[in-house]
């Protein structure tokens, strides 16, 4: 899947593009599992508090896990999957890294959301535009289950951050809400944003649980206030890195490998054979 002329149009005067579809049933099938087997792992965390930054909150969950990569082949391949690179280099142009990859999980009746913030209040890269996250609805997202909603067009608008009591670790703005969009997506589905455009998403109250798995993306050498911290992989361009270098293996070209290794079904021990002929004192 390729962004249009009149996404990218979208995407350059709004400062965000949504992509229905842009995963096929099957690669969300696979991600489906993997997140499942994280949450059997134990591997995401409660960021939500009592309203006092620390303790953590009981009545409701933000579940996160990030960084992602070091804890799951199938969430690390993706990044390296040519839709996403294509993606990625319409919205940046080339040469593009991988930031920062994470999940949020909002548990079904008590999920709580993420506060109003725009992703360079974090990065503060020279230019919010060198700098894009993508969304991916991992459940069907809507207003009901507090989907992603963004504020179009002042990304270029540098606002004011303070703590966010609400969470761990997160910072917020106040933005005016009137004109914010609400972007449902079946799962599968992606949006595409630059770093200075203002977003959240709200509780979810439903029967239901949500999740969106978060990667951030960079044009090639742009400094951040992160830089002291490990970028991701370089994609594209002379210095790209086919994950070697990361991660000790190559990790380019095995998403669709990956995806049928989730898919595959479990295999389990035969069952001991008895021979009932033998006697139990031999």
């Amino acid at each position: 899947m390729t962004i249009t002329p009149s996404q990218l149009q979208q995407y350059r005067e709004q400062g965000y593009v949504a992509m229905p579809g842009f995963f096929s049933d099957r690669e969300v099938a696979a991600m489906g599992r993997e997140l499942a087997r994280l949450q059997r792992d134990g591997l995401l965390r409660n960021v939500a508090t009592e309203s006092d930054g620390t303790t953590t909150a009981q009545a409701v969950q933000n579940l996160q896990i990030c960084p992602l990569s070091p804890h799951s082949e199938l969430f690390r391949a993706l990044p390296f999957c040519p839709q996403v690179i294509a993606a990625v280099r319409d919205c940046l142009g080339d040469p593009i890294q991988q930031h920062l990859d994470q999940i949020f999980l909002k548990p079904a009746g008590h999920g709580a959301g993420t506060a109003w913030h725009q992703d360079n209040a974090y990065f503060e890269i020279a230019d919010p535009t060198q700098g894009v996250g993508m969304w991916v609805a991992l459940h069907d997202a809507t207003v009901a289950n507090g989907t992603m909603q963004v504020i179009p067009g002042i990304y270029r608008e540098s606002l004011k951050h303070a703590r966010d009591t609400g969470s761990n670790h997160h910072i917020r703005c106040y933005p005016n809400e009137d004109k914010a969009v609400p972007v449902e997506l079946q799962a599968g589905g992606a949006l595409f944003f630059n770093y200075g455009v203002p977003h959240c998403t709200k509780a979810n109250t439903t029967a239901k649980p949500r999740a969106g798995l978060a990667l951030h993306f960079l044009r090639a050498g742009i400094n951040t206030r992160s830089n002291n911290k490990p970028l991701g992989p370089i994609l594209t361009g002379p210095h790209a890195s086919d994950g070697t270098r990361e991660w000790g293996v190559r990790v380019a070209g095995t998403w669709e490998q990956e995806v049928a290794r989730m898919l595959a079904p479990a295999v389990t021990a035969p069952a001991p054979h008895h021979d009932s002929t033998r006697t139990t004192n031999e």
